[in-house]
């Protein structure tokens, strides 16, 4: 069995071997299949992340203490 990596950068989204343009600058809910991808977690919810950039996110676990 083989693992699948998933991964943003220069604003391309790396599934595997295959790659796409990104649909968000910042690679956050990025829609694959019936999930979204949270790179600050490194893995995929099932509905979009609530923050409209990581910046937000990244606020949010510094003043929450965790996310």
């Amino acid at each position: 069995m083989a693992v699948v990596s998933f991964g943003h950068t220069d604003g391309r989204m790396r599934i595997g071997s295959f790659s796409r343009k990104a649909t968000t600058p910042s690679g956050c809910n990025e829609p694959f299949k019936k999930a979204y991808w949270c790179p600050r977690r490194k893995w995929f919810a099932k509905e979009p992340c609530p923050f409209s950039n990581r910046f937000e996110c990244m606020s949010f676990a510094r003043f929450s203490g965790a996310m």
